[in-house]
């Protein structure tokens, strides 16, 4: 299996440390995989959400 290629920065920090999380996903079995994209799918939701209440 091949590393994944790195994520490019978005410039937001929040976003950028969600993303992160995918570089996890090299060392994680498939079947735990889906821990790790929920975890990202929620920082990210978070993130936006935050946005909706400035």
């Amino acid at each position: 299996m091949s590393e994944p290629a790195p994520v490019e920065p978005t410039g937001h920090p929040e976003v950028d440390a969600a993303l992160a999380g995918l570089a996890e996903l090299a060392g994680v079995e498939t079947a735990a995989q889906v821990a790790v994209y929920e975890d990202v799918h929620q920082r990210l939701v978070g993130t936006l959400a935050a946005l909706d209440e400035r």
